[in-house]
């Protein structure tokens, strides 16, 4: 087997550890009730719309575009194979981005219990912030050989355009970031969002966001 360069490396700790360390702490401070009930509904939830919604589709390559395996080196192949990998990239972004991204957005909104019962902008703002920042920050350096031109990624329900309308949005030390992969993120921040709007509990007897 070829060596990992230190490029490959550090993209393969930080997949599994992104996705692992939330399957591991999430359930065992829900079961310590450390952290509101709703989060391992929400993380369990979210892994479905991400694996669903267009982490399964860009991993296979299902409609109109190239599977993983064909993007990424042999290396990478072997290190995370391809059955799994769009199941790690879902897991890693419902724990770590989805749920990271909450909790950091509660810690800047002063922790209050209202910040995700009732539409707040400055709320909705900081989320898109997080998580468009964090995809293309991802895409910058650590999956730009799997998103380079010339490597299609497939339509998926939360990328409807597909590769028929996929302009590059911008460019950076030779690195393309392009429409296909921010739409997912662009389209699940109101839905989430809203969603956690609608079905946490209103009342303030009821749990609250912050206690069990």
């Amino acid at each position: 087997m070829d060596l990992l360069s230190f490029e490959q490396l550090r993209l393969v700790i930080v997949v599994y550890l992104s996705a692992l360390m939330p399957l591991i702490l999430i359930p065992i401070l829900h079961r310590q009730k450390l952290i509101p009930s709703w989060v391992l509904r929400f993380y369990g939830a979210m892994f479905v719309v991400c694996a669903l919604g267009w982490e399964l589709w860009f991993n296979y390559g299902l409609v109109a575009g190239d599977s993983v395996s064909v993007r990424r080196v042999d290396i990478l192949n072997q290190m995370i194979p391809l059955h799994i990998n769009g199941l790690l990239n879902s897991l890693a972004d419902a724990g770590t981005i989805c749920c990271g991204g909450l909790l950091l957005v509660w810690l800047l909104m002063g922790r209050g219990d209202s910040v995700y019962r009732e539409w707040n902008w400055r709320v909705f703002s900081l989320l898109m912030v997080i998580f468009i920042g964090q995809n293309i920050f991802v895409e910058m350096f650590l999956y730009h050989d799997q998103l380079a031109d010339g490597k299609h990624l497939s339509w998926a329900p939360l990328s409807p355009l597909g590769i028929w309308f996929d302009p590059v949005l911008f460019q950076f030390n030779d690195r393309s970031i392009r429409l296909s992969s921010q739409l997912p993120w662009l389209i699940l921040t109101p839905l989430l969002y809203l969603g956690l709007i609608r079905f946490l509990p209103q009342s303030k007897s009821s749990q609250s966001v912050t206690n069990q």
